[in-house]
């Protein structure tokens, strides 16, 4: 099982054992394991943000570690540092948990911004240096990190660097009635019901292998130019003050192709594009003062500019799988 849609399929099906209603985020989830991002959570209290970082890791088949991100909290409880060993008189180094294939940081916006420094260099370069010394981390790594929008009190905002080292923004909503009646249903009927329960879904060299094929995944070039075009639209926007870098461009180039192969298809559509403008973008652009001032939101903005770009052609195969598609990209495996 190489598809990346059967391996998705796969981890969705094992989270739904526990959590109902989650498939956007368990699917944004998957496309950035998939194009090695990383992913901002937020939501409020109680949506089972940790919960859901901590099943994705385990039907993904990858070790998890958990920090809980609080104010006293040190750069070096985060990396590790060399430990005295009166037995042996030597420094032994002791790693960090962010030595881990998805490292879980709960709720970030408490820690200070010099431990939340503490991962900038991990999240980009995948490198971790200790007292001088340069360790790589592991392969998969990937970051999720989750805050609470409505409590303030306490808080260090991210910086815009550190924002900007995250693939997605991903906002955990609220359960519809039906869903949360449904989960009323389950947990009623299995009262012990919890992440240890279920089951490794994909194993490491079907992620390697899936990934291969989401960077076999083609974008003509129509979709390219309205992808350009929705990047550069933010930065002339007149309500934003700083808009999308070019590390947004490849985010969204790739998360893009991700989606597509979600999608059984190895070709990018507009679609595809357009629905992940908003978690690309809501947590990278700054809004200037007079927007705030009227209350404007990134998202507001977002929306404003995919209804304002137009999309190009048609989301048919033949408008976006081109003859030249065959000659630069084998099909993904099915």
């Amino acid at each position: 099982m190489t598809s990346p849609a059967a391996i998705h399929d796969q981890i969705i099906n094992e989270v739904d054992t526990v959590l109902l209603g989650n498939e956007d985020i368990v699917e944004g989830l998957s496309i950035s394991l998939l194009t090695q991002g990383h992913v901002l959570l937020e939501g409020v209290p109680g949506v089972a943000k940790t919960t859901i970082a901590n099943l994705f890791a385990r039907a993904a088949g990858i070790e998890s570690t958990r920090i809980q991100m609080t104010p006293d909290l040190l750069p070096a409880d985060i990396t590790g540092t060399h430990i005295y060993r009166e037995p042996t008189g030597k420094f032994e180094l002791q790693k960090g948990p962010i030595f881990s294939n998805l490292v879980i940081a709960d709720e970030i916006n408490r820690a200070t911004p010099k431990t939340q420094s503490a991962l900038l260099e991990a999240m980009e370069e995948r490198n971790v240096t200790i007292e001088g010394e340069t360790l790589p981390l592991p392969t998969p790594f990937m970051v999720v990190a989750t805050q609470n929008p409505i409590e303030m009190e306490g808080t260090y905002q991210l910086p815009e660097a550190q924002r900007d080292r995250f693939q997605l923004k991903l906002t955990v909503e609220l359960p519809d009635e039906d869903t949360e009646l449904a989960l009323i249903d389950r947990f009623d009927s299995q009262p012990n019901l919890n992440p240890a329960q279920i089951s490794q879904a994909i194993t490491l060299e079907e992620l390697t292998a899936a990934r291969t094929a989401v960077e076999q995944v083609h974008i003509a070039e129509k979709a390219r130019h309205y992808l350009r075009d929705l990047i550069a639209a933010t930065r002339t926007h007149s309500a934003i003050e700083y808009g999308g870098s070019p590390r947004a461009t490849i985010a969204l180039l790739k998360t893009s192709k991700a989606r597509a192969a979600l999608h059984e298809r190895d070709y990018v559509i507009p679609d595809d594009i357009k629905q992940l403008a908003m978690p690309v973008l809501r947590h990278r652009i700054v809004l200037n003062s007079e927007s705030e001032l009227s209350e404007q939101t990134p998202d507001s903005i977002i929306e404003e500019i995919l209804s304002s770009v137009t999309p190009p052609g048609s989301d048919s195969k033949t408008e976006f799988e081109t003859q030249e598609a065959t000659a630069e990209s084998p099909e993904i495996q099915r």
